[in-house]
């Protein structure tokens, strides 16, 4: 087997001629006895090929299924990686068996959804798959066994999920992981305006920021996400509008942290809540997302007046995850049970009826039977309608994972006890005979009822009538249960449309194609007479880079198109 490399080094190209080659003057010498020779055309004819080489691969045709694990913050990710691949020519499929490849984005909260995770990373491998992972448990720990040989595309990294999908197809393991900047400073992550598929065209996701500004013991979200980087007012503010001229008339803003937003960029959650209702049309609606006490209590005046606002939902989801201040302080919360009974005791008495949710750990390390008791007393006096109860589970690299556990039997008991406490009252009893207007957005799981949610976002089932979807409906409370209550809707009163364009159809690309279209379509309505139309045209796509990228897609998307063509 000759050496891969030269033994000894080359001064000029020359050194490679041996004694034994011939030199120049013997080759020009040569060619005199040379006799040309006729050659035969080849006429044999190949059968034509129905499809491409068994050894190329054509990026752009597969068919992809994607599979989000986790948060609203995770699914606006996975949202936004399918209208990139959409975009780009790959068929999104909720097949799974069908697909080509698998892009599984993950949630690293607990132990039983990376496990999930695990899972269906083995299953793909078994059935032959090519698979790609994205989301904050190969972030936080890319190098894990299971890991290895696989892409992965982070989380700060998904406007280039495109290229490394592109590689795996090929065959190569591509990782990303790297954070955005700009001159140092960390940004929230990857544009905004990039193209999206919405799993629910009439609901758009909006991460306000990444990260947090805590250390909590138990998370390892952190170790994913990291410090808190945030969007500028203005980017959100443009995402909202081009959301609603897309059809949409519900935004849910979500982080892991939005009562931090701004504080890295020298703003504030308020300055951005009274930009954001400015531009949401009538009878639209804004969800706020999670907030950690200390944030808000800075803003309790402002975050009152703005939940009273008509088209911002009275609604707050407030994690306390403990009623002991000493379990708080373990887990290094920086508030104490005092700091979260102001908060949620000030929006009952400035926003009456506003609906509070918040979390429960059970079974933290050092939690004793007197600190369960007081979660479970807290539970009792405010009745929370809305209650996350998670059982402790340590995560790996966490400071609690190190710490002496609380016995696995005695967290399922607790976490058994405080379920049943949760389920000793019904929160919507009272509302009974109550009559709501509701924002009709999606059906429910059992597909017999539409869902709609009233002022307060709590959860109302009406009739599957085709025309109310996405409408304002007026209806009569008539039945409730322990997350839900039912309406009935009210014979004269008038169905209300919120959003200011059709939405779009399932599974249609959002962001950048419809902007190219309505730009297109503006250029086409100027008379064909005027000489100035190519020209504008051309200006257009001189001065707005987005629509260059836009042109890009599309004119590659036809490309791909006929490439498929050719092969097939």
């Amino acid at each position: 087997m000759p050496s891969a490399s030269c033994d000894t080094l080359l001064d000029d190209i020359e050194d490679i001629v041996s004694q034994e080659d011939s030199k120049p003057q013997d080759r020009h010498s040569s060619r005199r006895q040379v006799v040309p020779k006729v050659r035969r055309r080849n006429t044999q004819i190949f059968p034509e090929e129905n499809s491409p080489p068994s050894d190329s691969t054509i990026p752009g045709i597969q068919k992809i299924w994607i599979r989000t694990w986790g948060c609203s913050h995770n699914n606006s990710d996975g949202e936004y990686m399918a209208g990139q691949l959409a975009a780009y020519g790959y068929k999104i499929t909720e097949n799974a068996s069908d697909a080509d490849l698998w892009l599984l984005n993950s949630c690293t909260v607990k132990n039983p959804a990376e496990d999930h995770f695990r899972n269906s990373i083995k299953k793909a491998q078994e059935e032959n798959k090519k698979v790609v992972l994205a989301g904050c448990v190969p972030q936080a720990q890319p190098r894990q066994d299971y890991l290895k040989g696989l892409s992965i595309i982070g989380v700060q990294q998904i406007d280039r999920v495109v290229e490394v999908v592109e590689e795996t197809i090929k065959g190569h393991s591509v990782r990303l992981l790297g954070q955005k900047k700009d001159n140092g400073k960390r940004l929230g992550g990857a544009r905004l305006d990039l193209p999206k598929i919405r799993k629910n065209p009439l609901i758009e996701i909006i991460s306000i920021n990444t990260g947090c500004l805590n250390a909590c013991t138990y998370c390892k979200t952190k170790h994913a996400r990291g410090n808190l980087a945030s969007y500028p007012i203005d980017e959100l503010v443009d995402r909202a509008k081009q959301s609603f001229q897309e059809g949409v008339c519900e935004i849910w803003l979500t982080s892991e942290d939005t009562g931090a937003y701004g504080r890295d960029i020298g703003t504030d959650l308020p300055s951005l809540l009274w930009r954001l209702v400015e531009v949401i049309p009538e009878g639209a609606m804004l969800r706020l997302g999670m907030t950690n006490p200390p944030y808000i209590l800075e803003h309790l005046e402002e975050m009152a007046k703005i939940l009273n606002h008509p088209r911002v939902y009275s609604f707050l989801h407030i994690p306390v995850q403990s009623a002991s201040d000493s379990v708080l302080m373990a887990m290094k919360r920086e508030y104490c049970v005092a700091d979260f009974r102001r908060v949620v005791d000030f929006l009952k008495e400035k926003v009456p009826g506003i609906t509070i949710a918040t979390d429960i750990i059970c079974g933290f390390p050092g939690e004793t039977d007197e600190d369960f008791q007081e979660t479970v007393k807290l539970v009792e006096e405010y009745k929370f309608p809305s209650l996350f109860i998670n059982q402790f589970y340590p995560r790996p690299g966490t400071p609690a994972a190190k710490l002496e556990q609380v016995p696995a039997q005695v967290k399922k008991h607790r976490t058994k006890d405080l379920s049943r406490v949760f389920h000793s009252y019904s929160p919507y009893d009272h509302k009974i005979g109550e009559r709501q207007q509701v924002l009709v957005t999606e059906e429910s799981f059992d597909s017999k009822f539409y869902v709609a949610h009233n002022r307060f976002y709590e959860q109302v089932l009406v009739p599957k009538n085709p025309p109310f979807m996405g409408k304002m409906v007026e209806v009569d409370i008539y039945e409730s249960g322990k997350h839900f209550m039912k309406g009935r809707p009210v014979s004269d009163a008038k169905v209300f449309t919120p959003s200011i364009s059709k939405p779009l159809a399932k599974g249609e690309v959002s962001g950048l194609a419809q902007e190219f279209r309505r730009r297109l379509g503006a250029a086409s309505s100027v008379p064909p007479t005027s000489a100035a139309s190519p020209r504008a045209a051309l200006q257009g796509l001189h001065q707005d880079p987005a629509l260059r990228v836009a042109v890009g897609l599309a004119l590659l998307a036809l490309l791909l198109a006929f490439l498929v063509k050719v092969y097939t």
